[in-house]
């Protein structure tokens, strides 16, 4: 018998559709959120990558100020931060003003890849390798900035001491999985396209966990693609805007988000493709009734205490529908 409430959240990457604005995304983006806040999500993370113009998340603690605005309970927070593009100080100030402006409703994921490609994680930060190396001490320098105890400190992040602000460890690798289990905070793995190594390391980070003050016991978080629509030949119709998108990124072509078209002969040929088959394993797409049941078993192997949803759909009205109905899903089987 289930007696474990499995929580459920949003992961969006402010997704730029062809023919739509910066400002018209950004728009769709809160719209999205306050849905999302009356369907009873428990929090809506953004993600933070560089150079892609079908990405608009990319200044992800501005976009989490205008999100956490425009709602009132659901918790905003990031999906992650990059760590090593940023400074420790930097990022414990701007995560400790956010913490005082929504008290309570702030969360700060922190992950270790630089969210773009090379030479724009080089533009960024020209040590970004030596930090990424030093993930685990940067993280440590953002638990010291928020903690009252830093007060007599020569560097201070001032507004950041005593801000309540719950660190999540990312990752999508078994790496992270070390790192979370050993300083006792929550995990959450990037399995809406990681898709190796998630048993792995869940597995890992269960049995090193060590209680911390932040957490008493293991918190898994898992990513997840879902598009439901009311017929399974609508759901694939809708699917195909993300096929694309993934095309585009195995062939460096990025490009705005398509609008969607019929599933072809050509499409499925290339889902059947070894690496995007893999990357695709923990995708559920297909009218309400299917997904639940995906859902279900996927719950029920993982045992994750969350499911973060990601929906890569073109039209905003769309996407709010598949997520009302993975909303009405959890429900029931919660």
């Amino acid at each position: 018998m289930k007696t474990k409430q499995t929580q459920y959240s949003i992961l969006d990457l402010a997704l730029v559709s062809q023919g739509h604005t910066l400002k018209q995304t950004y728009n769709d983006t809160l719209l999205l959120a306050q849905k999302a806040e009356s369907f009873g999500y428990t929090r809506y993370w953004l993600a933070e990558h560089h150079n892609a113009s079908n990405i608009g998340s990319s200044a992800t603690s501005v976009l989490i100020g205008y999100v956490a605005g425009g709602t009132k309970t659901l918790r905003v927070g990031s999906g992650g931060i990059m760590l090593p593009n940023h400074s420790p100080l930097i990022v414990a100030e701007q995560f400790g003003t956010l913490g005082s402006l929504y008290p309570d409703r702030i969360d700060l994921g922190l992950g270790r890849a630089p969210g773009t490609d090379r030479e724009t994680a080089q533009a960024i930060r020209s040590d970004f390798m030596q930090a990424a190396h030093s993930f685990p001490n940067e993280l440590e320098k953002i638990q010291t900035y928020f903690s009252s105890a830093n007060a007599n400190a020569k560097v201070r992040a001032t507004v950041a001491e005593g801000v309540e602000m719950p660190i999540f460890i990312l990752g999508s690798s078994t790496d992270s999985a070390h790192l979370a289990a050993k300083k006792g905070l929550p995990y959450s793995f990037a399995s809406h396209f990681a898709t190796t190594h998630l048993f792995d390391a869940i597995d890992i980070y269960r049995k090193e966990f060590k209680p911390s003050s932040a957490l008493d016991k293991p918190y898994v978080m898992v990513g997840v693609n879902i598009i439901i629509a009311d017929t399974n030949e609508e759901a694939q119709r809708l699917f195909t805007s993300l096929i694309k998108m993934i095309v585009g990124i195995f062939t460096g072509k990025r490009d705005f988000v398509q609008p969607p078209a019929a599933m072809t002969d050509d499409l499925k040929e290339i889902l059947k493709h070894p690496q995007i088959e893999q990357m695709l394993k923990y995708s559920f797409i297909g009218d309400k009734a299917t997904v639940k049941q995906q859902v279900k078993e996927f719950m029920q192997q993982s045992q994750a205490d969350e499911l973060i949803a990601v929906t890569n759909i073109y039209d905003v009205n769309d996407r709010i529908k598949s997520y009302k109905l993975f909303a009405e899903i959890m429900k029931e089987l919660n």
